[in-house]
């Protein structure tokens, strides 16, 4: 007995230390139902964490009360997704980060696997489990599927969705890949890494900033992968819900910023204007289909990224070199491919040879 618990104390040991960080904002009914899942995790040294975005609700309360093996760290106000982690991991001193939404449930398992694969690659920065939907565990959920990948003008989809397409789960997608972005509704980030680069831009509040992220990693010679072997369960939109103008805004205006300071600059100068052509198509159709809130949140983020460029490009995070291979790219237009030639499956989408 004695011989077991030595053997057991040296792996808990030896293993990198992990730091599951959940951000929260009024989502005391998320961790009530999420919360016990990830405490059955079997990774040895791990800790759990809160960080608390200054909710209105009884969050900090309920989970002192009822789970006070979780830390709790309290923001005095609402710092968005990036610099809500941003100001925690500056507190926490861990081998590797997990940012993990409130409404994902995990499955005991899910740690090892995408541990074991970090630490058996120098290169890699930033890995995901397979995301998959809560809410009809067959399909591939929005956020990140098997793997983000994003297309020459800045379009991200993943294996497993493309747009709004969920493909159901196969197993098609159940390989360690390299991809673009990881999802950051389940994001493992080794913690030198995440403070080399410049952690997650803080200009963007929400939305598209671990795509940014991943990009920055790759481009100072870092790989991001998907590990599918660990898996995971998201609900989508916990905080603000598909169609919401706010997310409209936020996900247009900070897409673009992050296609300004990543691209070369030889290649921004074109695609810009392009997309701006593009966006401002979709804004126009949005609207002719009575969607008037679609197209002011479109006009307000090209607004803004005008006002960006002009302002306030020193308040985000900017690449350190612009030399690295960027995997999970797809050379052409993801949007001629799905609304032209009909292709909805990312296999149909992405041939490898």
């Amino acid at each position: 007995m004695e011989l077991h618990s030595a053997a057991t104390a040296h792996t808990i040991f030896t293993q990198p230390s992990v730091a599951i960080v959940i951000l929260n904002w009024n989502g005391r009914h998320y961790l009530e139902k999420f919360i016990p899942a990830l405490l059955l995790s079997t990774y040895g040294n791990k800790k759990i964490i809160v960080t608390d975005n200054a909710s209105d609700d009884d969050s900090v309360t309920w989970l002192q009360q009822h789970y006070p093996q979780v830390e709790v760290l309290q923001h005095k106000k609402n710092e968005g997704f990036a610099k809500g982690y941003n100001t925690a991991f500056k507190k926490i001193n861990t081998d590797y980060y997990v940012l993990l939404n409130s409404d994902v449930e995990v499955t005991p398992g899910w740690i090892e696997p995408v541990i074991e694969l970090m630490e058996s690659n120098n290169s890699i920065a930033a890995c995901q489990p397979k995301v998959l939907s809560f809410n009809d565990k067959n399909l591939f959920e929005y956020a990140g599927a098997s793997g983000g990948w994003i297309d020459s003008f800045g379009y991200p989809f993943a294996r497993g969705r493309v747009f709004e397409h969920l493909e159901a789960d196969n197993g098609q997608y159940n390989d360690a890949v390299p991809c673009f972005w990881a999802s950051g509704a389940a994001l493992f980030v080794k913690a030198k890494q995440y403070h080399e680069v410049g952690g997650l831009d803080e200009y963007f509040f929400a939305h598209q900033e671990e795509i940014d992220f991943c990009w920055r990693l790759q481009l100072a010679g870092y790989k991001v992968y998907v590990q599918p072997a660990s898996v995971v369960y998201h609900v989508g939109g916990g905080t603000l819900p598909a169609g919401n103008t706010t997310k409209v805004y936020l996900n247009f205006r900070n897409n673009l910023i992050m296609l300004c300071k990543n691209l070369p600059l030889r290649k921004a100068l074109w695609k810009m204007p392009f997309r701006f052509m593009l966006d401002g198509i979709a804004a126009w159709k949005e609207l002719f289909g009575g969607n008037p809130g679609y197209f002011v949140a479109v006009v307000k983020a090209h607004l803004a990224v005008i006002y960006w460029l002009c302002f306030q490009r020193r308040l985000s995070v900017f690449p350190l070199s612009k030399k690295g291979a960027l995997l999970g790219w797809l050379q052409g237009m993801i949007i001629w491919k799905y609304f032209a030639q009909k292709r909805k499956l990312f296999s149909e989408i992405v041939v490898h040879k």
